[in-house]
């Protein structure tokens, strides 16, 4: 089942999603002070690449919680407010459920990514 949604996943624009992603981390660590936000760009990719059968953890320090202070005052909260509002506009539907709920996922992501981990789901 995680293949199949992963695959519907790319066709309805998750390939889109993750090479803007890529891009936006690309164009961050032509800079050295992007760098830290061009490795949290790569990470969105890489969930948005596949993101049925992954699953993210937090964690991290007081770095971690100062940096993503720093972002969601920037740019967190809006990206993070574009994915609910995707996600939901998903739910409505039946069928989407499952990519809202990944929707919603991502935008947990997109509010806090420093200090957290994308990794695959074990069960």
């Amino acid at each position: 089942m995680r293949l199949i949604g992963n695959i519907i996943w790319l066709i309805l624009g998750g390939l889109a999603l993750a090479a803007g992603w890529a891009l936006v981390g690309v164009l961050l660590c032509l800079t050295v002070v992007g760098i830290p936000l061009g490795v949290q760009a790569f990470k969105m990719a890489k969930l948005t690449l596949s993101p049925f059968g992954k699953t993210v953890t937090y964690g991290g320090g007081l770095g971690s919680i100062l940096a993503n202070v720093i972002w969601v005052l920037l740019v967190g909260w809006w990206m993070a407010v574009g994915y609910v509002v995707a996600g939901l506009a998903n739910i409505v539907t039946i069928i989407g459920i499952p990519f809202g709920i990944q929707s919603i996922k991502m935008a947990q992501l997109a509010l806090m990514p420093f200090g957290s981990r994308v990794s695959k789901r074990l069960y």
